[in-house]
């Protein structure tokens, strides 16, 4: 039988900065998701990338006394770089400034949407967020600025082309309400629905050679005009494969796969599940199935956003408190729905509570009492004992229990479902008391030996069900695990302990 194919983007960000916590988080849960679907069986491709043609990048580079394309190359290398710091499986990454692929594929979309009759040039007026890279209503606006930068956008008057999004509208609420294009939490569902009904309007997808100084596509057969950026960036979900090129690629993971799955921030909703979708339709290309959206992360209540300066170096956090302490603070403690607000201390207090005192306190006892009783050979499997049926219960769960959670994209429920197996185990190791079962033992008591080797064997198969549920989470955390339970010439290594406390170890801020 042939694996499942899922296809697994994140959003493309613009390099007008270095990254920052809240683009690692999206980045963190993606490559959760691609690492649990592999581990299931399933063929998986990962995507993400750099966003480069756009305006607010031209205008941090003239800000900075650097040229354009020095400037997105060395910010767009510092985000592909989060691959070692966060411990990313990405198995593609494209800068749409530079890949080859990119332009070409861009280009066949603008010609496939024209021949569908989507495309007219006309004059243009409206209020433009930089930040955004987005024209407004003044209706959209709160109190006459961006909701999302808190800025009043520019008056920009011009001629661009533009892209007959209202002629989708109808399609994308059946595609939207049936479940066919899935957006996962609800309420962010019923917020696109809710757009749509009120009214799509044909949006503008070019932008002047002159106001866009030069920088990004220019228009098929059009040199006076640059492709909106936006038009440009989503496209890259479909370029990387190939669009354009004739790649193999393409129909392989964007026509044929099973699940097409895009990972956005609340911010972008509408590019992807409308703008893109409609471009989609247009092209005759199939639609992503699965749009999953996450909130933000703040730091002082604000916004974690490099144009307000809010902004937590991801890279640096791993070098300080650790590659697994990051990502498990960004999957433990970042709810499905809702703001969460980062402090060092709390990634630290998390860190601390469910690492050493944790994992780390759960597997010393346990390879400590194999090795105290039994010399560092784990027992053979036996007949359960007091204790025991509950956790051989709940480790037989777990799995289906994180499936389902990922699948509902619900982080929080899937570590939940694992960090049972962590409580189960000391409330095996209370109920069955394995220090009195050895006592017992030694006084002669042979049905306590017994108990103690099933005790024992219950216990290592349960951290080991745990390492193995936690790899798409921690690789790192559970692959120490793992060697702390893997025996050597027929022995356990001696316990060890496996999570230094951050509290003692990392440096306090002055």
């Amino acid at each position: 039988m042939t694996a499942r194919r899922r296809y697994i983007t994140t959003t493309i960000p613009y390099v007008n900065a270095r990254p920052h916590l809240g683009f690692a988080l999206e980045l963190v849960q993606a490559d959760t998701l691609a690492r649990h679907h592999r581990q299931r069986g399933e063929r998986v491709r990962l995507l993400s990338g750099t966003d480069d043609n756009s305006l607010k990048n031209v205008l941090a580079a003239e800000a900075a006394g650097v040229d354009v394309q020095s400037f997105v190359h060395r910010n767009a290398d510092a985000f592909a770089a989060l691959r070692g710091p966060l411990a990313l499986s990405v198995d593609d990454f494209l800068r749409t400034s530079s890949d080859p692929r990119h332009r070409v594929g861009v280009e066949r979309l603008w010609r496939r949407c024209a021949a569908s009759g989507d495309l007219y040039r006309t004059e243009y007026e409206g209020l433009y967020c930089v930040g955004c890279e987005q024209f407004y209503t003044p209706d959209e606006l709160v109190e006459g600025r961006c909701g999302e930068h808190g800025t009043e956008p520019q008056l920009v008057a011009e001629e661009n082309w533009f892209f007959r999004l209202s002629r989708y509208a109808d399609r994308l609420h059946r595609l939207i309400s049936s479940g066919d294009l899935r957006i996962e939490p609800a309420a962010r569902r019923n917020e696109v629905l809710a757009l749509i009904e009120r009214g799509l309007h044909d949006f503008s997808i070019s932008r002047s050679h002159s106001r866009a100084r030069g920088w990004g596509i220019p228009v098929p057969d059009d040199p006076s005009q640059v492709v909106y950026v936006w038009w440009d960036a989503l496209g890259n979900y479909v370029t990387s494969l190939g669009y354009g090129t004739g790649d193999s690629a393409y129909g392989k993971w964007w026509e044929t796969s099973e699940r097409r799955v895009h990972l956005v921030g609340k911010g972008v909703v509408r590019f992807h599940a409308v703008y893109w979708s409609a471009m989609l339709l247009s092209a005759g290309l199939p639609l992503p199935t699965d749009i999953l959206v996450h909130d933000y992360l703040t730091v002082g209540g604000r916004k974690i956003s490099k144009s307000a300066g809010t902004t937590v170096d991801p890279a640096a956090l791993a070098t300080t408190h650790g590659t697994d302490a990051v990502r498990w603070w960004l999957l433990r403690d970042v709810p499905r729905i809702g703001d969460a607000d980062f402090t060092p201390d709390r990634l630290t207090t998390r860190a601390d509570t469910d690492f050493a005192g944790g994992l780390g306190n759960l597997v010393y006892r346990i390879v400590t009492m194999v090795h105290r009783f039994r010399d560092g050979v784990v027992p053979a499997s036996a007949p359960a004992v007091l204790g025991e049926p509950t956790l051989v219960d709940v480790c037989r769960k777990a799995p289906g229990l994180v499936d389902a959670a990922l699948a509902d994209f619900d982080f929080r429920r899937a570590i939940h479902a694992v960090w049972e197996i962590v409580e189960e185990a000391n409330r095996c190791i209370d109920a069955t008391r394995p220090w009195e079962l050895a006592r017992e033992e030694r006084r002669g008591n042979g049905e306590a030996a017994k108990q103690l080797d099933a005790t024992l064997a219950a216990l290592v198969t349960a951290c080991r069900v745990l390492a193995d549920e936690l790899r798409p989470f921690i690789a790192g955390a559970a692959m120490r695990i793992t060697r702390q339970l893997t025996p050597v010439d027929g022995l356990l290594p001696a316990a060890q302990p496996l999570f230094p406390r951050l509290s003692v170890t990392v440096p306090v801020p002055r």
